[in-house]
């Protein structure tokens, strides 16, 4: 970890800052010399979906078959 980054410091490299914390550094921001707040890289989003994530789930039969025509009717909105 680095020593913190004064707040006036910070806005006026905020740019260079960003670039060492997309690069995986955290820094520390302190406010007259007491350390306030910290920025650190964002986890990457996933995105798509998991593959596989249900292998080896027993599903039941009868999970595929038709609905009642009650219930049918009750999902259409009728």
């Amino acid at each position: 970890m680095s020593e913190p980054v004064n707040v006036h410091e910070a806005k006026t490299h905020l740019s260079k800052l960003l670039n060492r914390v997309e690069a995986g550094e955290e820094i520390i921001l302190a406010r007259a010399g007491k350390p306030c707040a910290r920025l650190v890289p964002l986890e990457p989003e996933q995105t798509g979906r998991r593959i596989g994530l249900l292998r080896g789930l027993d599903v039941p039969p009868e999970f595929f078959d038709p609905l009642p025509d009650d219930e049918l009717a009750a999902w259409e909105g009728e």
